[in-house]
């Protein structure tokens, strides 16, 4: 349970306050980031591609405003996400994050970030005993002004460590260990086969779908895989995040923690994932992207990331995608969703 009763944290909702300031889209931090979730498409990278695909900057990854938490951009009175919660770190868990996007992100945009506390709520959550859980609602606008997307995270504390299908505990507001977001059902371990039907084209193979002529529901995107991960690759994702939480490089604190081991951060798998919809999808024409989290990764995992078309709108040129991300053993680590604005 919280350390501040829920009449407490309550009376905070519809707060807001700037949480982020002065976030400058760097060209070398928007490359380490891409190449941090196993992007390595040059338009991340290189201005002439980007400009060869329509753009006129370079773009930043579905998922980069986790950027925005290195401390150079949090104002001096802040603490975290902005508000005391009374959370205990080593109970909370990262449920969900949504993105909604006006625009992509661009090398040289300057942003601020507003933050509102949405909702705060409790649930019984089986194994988990009482959770709470509290939405965080993030604006990040221009110097001008403009909206450019807005994210909403979902932050869940439990009265105990929850146990992700045998594989230990200790989870912070950075992993994937969640617990579906209605409270009512744990980690599920599963056990289901990876193997689509048919299979999937790679990102080399596949050409951005504009409009929705061709789109219809059952249809496969590109599948990405990440191989045989390293933990390396979890320190290099802390570094291109700001996610610093040691309890996932650190192999004694995560153990003592009862983890059999360090394992990345939710947001990694979520950066993996948001490749399906890139690979997919023109920038411009992703209108949302969001992810449950289910499961965590583990050093020696690799995982796939695919989407299949759940609906599509020809009136209104748009597309619903569903996405998963597993493990070759067959482990939900996630399930998402994307929406795409086409012609």
């Amino acid at each position: 349970m919280p350390t501040r009763p829920l009449a407490d944290l309550e009376a905070m909702v519809g707060d807001s306050r700037v949480t982020v300031e002065e976030f400058r889209i760097e060209p070398g931090k928007v490359e380490e980031f891409a190449r941090a979730i196993t992007a390595e498409d040059p338009v991340f990278r290189n201005e002439a591609a980007a400009v060869d695909r329509g753009y006129d900057r370079v773009p930043a990854p579905l998922t980069y405003t986790q950027v925005g938490r290195f401390p150079r951009y949090t104002p001096a009175d802040v603490d975290g996400k902005g508000f005391d919660l009374g959370f205990r770190p080593e109970y909370v868990l990262h449920g969900e994050q949504a993105h909604e996007y006006e625009r992509p992100i661009y090398v040289g945009d300057v942003l601020e970030g507003t933050t509102t506390l949405a909702d705060v709520f409790q649930r019984e959550g089986g194994r988990a005993g009482t959770m709470t859980f509290a939405v965080l609602e993030t604006e990040y606008r221009t110097r001008d002004g403009d909206l450019v997307l807005t994210d909403r995270s979902t932050a869940i504390e439990t009265e105990g460590a929850v146990d992700d299908g045998g594989d230990g505990s200790g989870a912070d507001d950075g992993d994937a260990a969640s617990t579906a977001s209605d409270g009512a059902t744990e980690p599920d371990g599963g056990t289901a086969e990876t193997e689509p039907a048919t299979p999937s084209p790679t990102v080399d193979e596949f050409e951005r779908v504009r409009t929705t002529d061709s789109l219809e529901p059952g249809d496969a995107g590109p599948t990405v895989v990440a191989e045989d991960l390293e933990r390396k690759q979890f320190v290099k994702y802390a570094g291109a995040s700001g996610d610093f939480n040691p309890i996932h490089y650190d192999e004694p604190y995560a153990t003592a923690a009862g983890n059999e081991s360090v394992f990345g951060q939710g947001m990694f798998t979520a950066g993996i994932t948001s490749r399906v919809v890139a690979n997919w999808f023109d920038l411009r024409d992703v209108s949302s992207f969001g992810v449950r989290f289910q499961s965590r990764v583990f050093p020696g995992d690799t995982v796939v990331a695919s989407g299949e078309v759940a609906e599509v709108d020809r009136n209104a040129g748009t597309v619903e995608t569903e996405l998963e991300a597993r493990t070759t053993d067959g482990e939900t680590l996630l399930t998402g969703t994307a929406t795409a604005d086409l012609e």
